[in-house]
């Protein structure tokens, strides 16, 4: 079985879903430590002017150090502003009547719960959902799973019977250091080739690394497709080092971060 592991992130970039679309299973990372103004909490879209921040605000003070799965959310009326930003920019796309009414009452139905992590996984499931990616998806604070850095992500594989692990292409620049603990447990590690691929996109020049709603709104059903089509053959550990990361694929690191 081939899986993947990475962080629940609200209204995740196309890499996201690439990585989902070609594992067995994906696990969503909720059992390690929060970090504020990160991925988890915030996504951009595309505007006349260029990418917009949408940031869920989250209660922290006080809180240092807690895990992904106990983040609250602060001001449960954040969805008003969110589709507000998303009608302003997004009304005129061509697939924006097909998918805008069942996204807004799900972003409203956030306010039912404070909890982000649930926000955010309902958001993928709905993703995942419009696109026909038919992955499970399960948490990892599911289930007991000890060691930190590469050597919890072996754990989880190993746990999960997973005989292949495909990890973002960011996370080589850690994982590189620390190969070793999947070699030990005969887990065949891969990395995440995606190539931002452009599309219809409203308010030109186009724009890379926007949230999936952008996609969707405008390409609609084609929108699987034009992820797939971002996909490269993924990387071999022994093809790549944390130099040649940091110079070659910067903006497709900081992407793939998203995480």
């Amino acid at each position: 079985m081939k899986i993947a592991i990475s962080q629940p992130t609200y209204l995740p970039w196309l890499g996201y879903f690439d990585l989902i679309d070609q594992v067995d299973l994906f696990v969503l990372f909720d059992s390690v430590q929060f970090e504020r103004q990160s991925w988890q909490q915030r996504n951009r879209i595309k505007t006349p002017v260029g990418l917009q921040w949408l940031t869920v605000p989250v209660m922290f003070r006080g809180r240092f150090g807690q895990t992904i799965k106990d983040v609250e959310i602060r001001d449960l009326g954040f969805w008003r502003k969110h589709l507000r930003a998303i009608e302003l920019n997004y009304r005129r796309s061509a697939f924006f009547d097909s998918y805008f009414p069942d996204f807004s009452l799900l972003l409203q139905s956030c306010v039912t719960d404070p909890l982000l992590v649930n926000c955010n996984v309902r958001l993928i499931e709905w993703f995942n959902n419009i696109l026909g990616i038919q992955t499970p998806l399960i948490r990892s604070s599911g289930g007991k799973y000890q060691g930190k850095r590469a050597a919890l992500l072996t754990n989880i594989c190993q746990s999960l019977q997973a005989a292949r692990y495909v990890s973002p292409l960011g996370s080589a620049v850690y994982l590189l250091d620390e190969i070793d603990s999947f070699a030990d447990k005969n887990i065949e590690v891969e990395f995440q080739h995606y190539q931002h691929p452009e599309y219809t996109q409203q308010f030109p020049p186009f724009l890379a690394y926007a949230s999936a709603l952008d996609l969707i709104f405008n390409e609609g059903p084609a929108a699987l497709e034009i992820i797939r089509r971002g996909r490269g053959r993924s990387w071999r550990p022994e093809e790549l080092s944390p130099h040649q990361i940091d110079v070659r694929t910067a903006a497709s690191v900081t992407a793939t971060f998203q995480p």
